[in-house]
């Protein structure tokens, strides 16, 4: 019999030891034995949600879902995980079923600081409900925006339906352009699957960057790449793309990028030293975002 060929398995939902699906792929699975199931609307919860390769907290983490992001939940098994997609860029992954929620959630503010907090009371000397970042989404409460000592605080509902407060600031549309918004990454620390200024991979930082600018991308880098305009000559803002690695070039040979070589976010310029010696011999193209 013939193995059918499937749409990639990072974006399309099946399991072909349970012979279980989303029912997007029925047209793909005709044989017979197969179960089809319809994606069930989620988000994740206050917490960073770790995506996993597999349902076991030792298995790689291959993405996470930041705070409030929607999700669809596709199935759970009896160990208490949860097969999702994340809805921004269909990427899919096991996480604990208790750090996501089903019920109904209507985020209305995304945040656009780097890092934030989320704290019990409009005082930064409350305690700490939740760790944010930048792309959480968080519902607007009610009730009025409290000024405390020059500082702005507003009311929220966090994932899970907590209510919390956060400085105005970190909400606050982005005043910078793209380059310099990167730059703030600068020494990020290095996380396999990180897609936050909590932690980052090389995609993740691009994708990261890209989507605070409305330019939205896909999780990996060889996705990243098909999704841009291949270009000979970089342009500041452009992807330089290595097997399995991905930078943003900051103009000429410099390039910024999250490695596992420095263990965190670095500007490197590609030619220069051994590292950006390699990278110079290893790079295999650019991209350009084209509206």
């Amino acid at each position: 019999m013939t193995t059918p060929t499937l749409p990639d398995a990072r974006t399309h939902a099946s399991d072909p030891h349970m012979k279980i699906a989303e029912d997007a792929l029925r047209p793909h699975l005709t044989e017979p034995g197969w179960r089809f199931v319809t994606p069930t609307p989620a988000h994740a919860g206050a917490a960073r949600l770790s995506l996993r390769a597999h349902p076991d907290p030792n298995a790689a983490q291959v993405t996470e879902a930041l705070p409030g992001e929607p999700l669809d939940l596709l199935w759970e098994n009896a160990g208490g995980w949860a097969y999702v997609r994340t809805a921004h860029d269909h990427y899919l992954g096991w996480a604990r079923a208790d750090g996501l929620h089903a019920r109904p959630w209507q985020p209305d503010l995304t945040v656009t600081a780097r890092r934030a907090h989320a704290y019990a009371g409009p005082k930064i000397s409350q305690p700490i409900r939740a760790e944010l970042a930048c792309g959480a989404r968080l519902q607007r409460d009610p009730g009025e925006t409290v000024t405390e000592d020059h500082r702005r605080w507003v009311p929220v509902v966090l994932p899970g339906g907590t209510d919390a407060w956060v400085q105005e600031v970190t909400l606050a549309p982005l005043q910078c352009d793209l380059l310099t918004f990167a730059l703030g990454f600068l020494d990020t620390p290095y996380v396999w699957g990180g897609r936050s200024a909590w932690g980052l991979d090389c995609s993740g930082l691009t994708q990261l960057v890209y989507g605070a600018f409305g330019r939205p991308l896909p999780r990996d880098a060889d996705q990243q790449l098909q999704a841009l305009t291949p270009v000979t000559d970089a342009q500041p803002g452009d992807l330089a793309f290595f097997p399995g690695h991905v930078g943003l070039m900051l103009g000429d040979r410099r390039m910024l990028h999250a490695n596992a070589t420095h263990m965190r976010v670095t500007v490197e310029t590609l030619g220069e030293g051994e590292y950006g010696t390699r990278l110079q011999l290893e790079l295999s193209g650019f991209g350009r975002w084209t509206p």
